[in-house]
């Protein structure tokens, strides 16, 4: 994952792939870069509902649920048909792909939004292997600050990136589903579906 200046903020945002997430450079870019940028978007109809998915001319930047309306902000945007943006068919065939069970580690260029903290926490996300599960603690603990279990938490809550960076493997300290963009239903089915694909025991 590269890591860039954000414009607004002081903050980085994270440019790059899920896969391998071990693999990092880095890069800074002029704030004009950000500051004007016109978003590209399309809605996708999946198994767990409608997703509102927006890349930049750098990569994803987000994947929302319809009720994501104030849980992140994005800016202004143009809705397009997918086959007419590489980032959205490709993103597009690769969920396809996800939902049929037939993909289980995401390729794909990122360019959320997001402080230093929630880009640390987001990378820990990207390191939950496909049809398992970690706490919050734990992911704080692998982000290097144990005591920041609630900060996490929060953070996750502010993943824009939904799926692709999944948030919805993290549950409970004592293996109770959390809270959820999506709700605790989409949130079970997603893990029900990694885990019967993985072959494990469904959640």
């Amino acid at each position: 994952m590269n890591l860039k200046q954000s414009s607004n903020t002081n903050q980085l945002n994270v440019v790059g792939q899920i896969s391998p997430p071990d693999k990092m450079a880095s890069r800074t870019i002029r704030p004009s870069e950000t500051g004007t940028q016109l978003l590209t978007q399309t809605e996708l109809e999946t198994p767990v509902g409608i997703l509102q998915l927006i890349v930049s001319h750098a990569g994803i930047r987000a994947l929302l649920w319809q009720t994501d309306d104030t849980r992140v902000h994005v800016g202004k945007t143009e809705l397009v048909d997918p086959a007419d943006h590489p980032v959205l068919r490709e993103t597009q065939q690769q969920l396809e792909r996800y939902f049929a069970g037939t993909l289980t580690t995401f390729d794909l260029p990122l360019d959320p939004i997001g402080t230093a903290f929630q880009l640390e926490a987001w990378r820990a996300l990207s390191n939950i292997a496909y049809g398992k599960t970690a706490s919050y603690a734990e992911q704080a603990t692998n982000i290097g600050r144990p005591k920041a279990v609630r900060a996490v938490g929060a953070a996750n809550g502010k993943n824009p990136i939904s799926i692709i960076v999944p948030c919805h493997r993290v549950i409970g300290s004592n293996g109770s589903l959390t809270g959820f963009a999506a709700g605790i239903e989409a949130k079970r089915w997603l893990l029900d579906h990694e885990r019967r694909v993985a072959g494990e025991s469904l959640f």
